[in-house]
């Protein structure tokens, strides 16, 4: 955003928006986040997580349960986790409590592994250890601008199924086999498999963004070996430091972010520390492929039951 543009939106919204790093995020200042906001902020505030693909609003205390559930509504309806329960007393919250197994330290899009899934997630911080157990974020669009031109007409055609069969956020070895087994037990309650395409056209923007992360287990069409090879080249390609973001949590935080267009991972850093974020997740739509199909569900009920046979990719044997 130039000087001119930052200029304009202060003048005209009250809300201050600040880049944090090259390809991705922008910390947001002067606005109280609720479900009440003016329009023009409203608006303003869309059209930089569209832009920075994942947006950082320091200080939001006064924000509870409530609010954040309310606050979600601006981007779209609320969409509860599938197989994970929800917080007590709230409707689609869903709370990561390091204390409980809650650390997500591993590269992934928010439940990649069903067709819709959603379209922006909203963090909000509650516990923060003394040190350590920051968030880094990952821009796909620019991960998929930069690759060699070659390796980008290669991967345009290419399908991977997405799957919840292991779980991100309990595959620790710090952890009681009991405690991470339950919670295996509850992630997987329902097992859910969806073919989605390596490239997938973002609905809002048009740009074309990686589609990968911890839950993509297989490229269709190649084998084990090469499929794996693959997916390493390329989550490497998107975690690389240019493409990324890191945010210090402070209690209060409210971090939004394109789940379209954006890969994370909590950094687990803070040994016995207590980590506390709470999360919201705004309901997305199925992705589409450059060439015009869209995500197919294996395994699990579909998020958008109208999909049609037609869509369907045969994977290969």
């Amino acid at each position: 955003m130039s000087t001119v543009e930052q200029n304009n939106v202060v003048e005209e919204t009250g809300i201050e928006i600040l880049p944090v790093a090259g390809r991705i995020g922008a910390e947001i200042r002067g606005v109280k986040l609720s479900a009440d906001l003016d329009p023009g902020q409203a608006a303003a505030i869309r059209e930089a997580l569209l832009k920075y693909k994942v947006i950082f609003f320091r200080g939001q205390n006064h924000l509870d349960d409530a609010g954040q559930e309310s606050l979600a509504g601006l981007f779209g309806a609320p969409v509860a986790h599938p197989t994970v329960p929800i917080k007590q007393g709230t409707d689609y919250l869903l709370e990561l409590n390091s204390a409980h197994g809650g650390r997500a330290d591993s590269w992934h899009t928010d439940v990649s592994f069903v067709d819709a899934y959603p379209q922006a997630s909203i963090l909000r911080s509650i516990v923060v250890p003394e040190s350590g157990g920051d968030t880094v974020w990952a821009n796909t669009a620019a991960a998929y601008e930069h690759l060699p031109e070659h390796l980008r007409h290669f991967v345009d055609g290419l399908w991977a199924v997405h799957s919840n069969e292991y779980d991100y956020a309990a595959q620790k070895s710090d952890i009681p086999e009991e405690s991470a087994r339950h919670y295996r037990e509850v992630f997987t309650s329902t097992k859910y498999e969806t073919e989605h395409p390596l490239v997938r056209v973002h609905p809002e923007t048009g740009e074309r963004t990686l589609l990968l992360g911890h839950f993509a287990k297989k490229i269709i069409g190649l084998s084990s070996a090469d499929s794996a090879n693959l997916i390493t080249l390329l989550q490497n390609h998107i975690i690389r430091p240019e493409n990324t973001v890191r945010w210090r949590w402070s209690a209060g935080d409210v971090v939004i972010w394109d789940n379209r267009a954006t890969q994370h991972y909590a950094v687990n850093d803070y040994g016995d520390q207590q980590r506390i974020v709470r999360r919201v997740t705004v309901d997305g739509d199925v992705p589409v492929s450059i060439d015009g199909r869209k995500s197919v569900t294996r395994a699990g009920a579909p998020s958008h039951p109208s999909q049609s046979a037609a869509n369907h990719i045969e994977a290969a044997s």
